[in-house]
Parts: structure tokens; C-alpha cells; sequence
């Protein structure tokens, strides 16, 4: 990258602990061991520079296979066009297990109350968020 005079970028949103959402405890705990189809799925955004705009491709990983349960790619960071679209359509692609684990950052995506009211009333899903990091911008 460096001799093609590329550089990376990188800012993270996550919420606050002074905000008013609801943050979930760190379940997974760097546990990526998981043997069992359905019982661990792993979500993030990524930010992709695609002309003079960005698009955001959501993805949600099985930690037992490592694959794609399901990916969405969006024009903009609303929760229905990436973390609620790509849920919908995972559940339709793959079972979980009775003790599932949902684990992803603690972006506002994730802790938006779509998201964590689907997590909180379904009792076969346990909510996971990383805690919190500092990144800042590489160069």
C-alpha cells in the first residue's frame, strides 16, 4: 500500500458508555472456538469508498464454519438497510440454537432499540458487544 501511495483511514462510531442505550455484556470474550452450527454469529459494517461515495457492507459470520451466513450492502448507515436487513435474511438462511450468540460491536446500529428489542424478546438469543477500544485514524 505503501508504495502505491495508498492509505488507510479508519474512524469507528460506537456509542458512549454516556449514552443512553443499552450496551450488552461481553459473552463471547475472544471465545472464537465454536463447534456448533447456529450457536455463534459474529456482525460488523465496513465502510467501502466506492467512486465519490460510500456503501456499507454488513456482514453476518457462523463462527463454527467461518461463512457468510448473509451480507447487505447498503447506501447509508440506517439500522433497516444494514444490521435489520441482513438479520431478516440470515434467519431465513440459517437455524440458531437455543443458547445463540449474537456478537458485534457497540456500534449504533447494533444497540438500536430494532435490534436489541428482536434480541430481548426472542429467549433463544443472547446479545454480545465487544468493549469498548479506542481506535484512532492509522496513516
Amino acid at each position: 500500500m505503501k508504495q502505491m501511495g495508498i492509505k488507510s483511514h479508519t474512524k469507528r462510531k460506537t456509542t458512549d458508555s454516556n449514552d443512553d442505550y443499552s450496551i450488552s455484556p461481553n459473552i463471547l470474550n475472544r471465545n472464537f472456538n465454536v463447534k456448533e452450527l447456529g450457536k455463534v454469529w459474529f456482525s460488523d459494517i465496513t465502510y467501502i469508498r466506492c467512486k465519490e461515495k460510500w456503501v456499507y457492507l454488513t456482514t453476518m459470520l457462523d463462527l463454527a464454519d467461518r461463512k457468510i451466513v448473509r451480507w447487505s450492502l447498503s447506501e447509508d448507515m440506517t439500522v433497516e438497510n444494514t444490521v435489520y436487513k441482513a438479520w431478516i435474511t440470515a434467519r431465513k438462511n440459517r437455524e440458531i440454537s437455543d443458547d445463540f450468540i449474537f456478537h458485534s460491536d457497540r456500534g449504533v446500529q447494533y444497540v438500536a432499540n430494532k435490534m436489541t428489542n428482536i434480541f430481548k424478546h426472542n429467549k433463544k438469543i443472547n446479545q454480545s458487544m465487544s468493549r469498548k477500544e479506542t481506535v484512532g485514524i492509522m496513516q
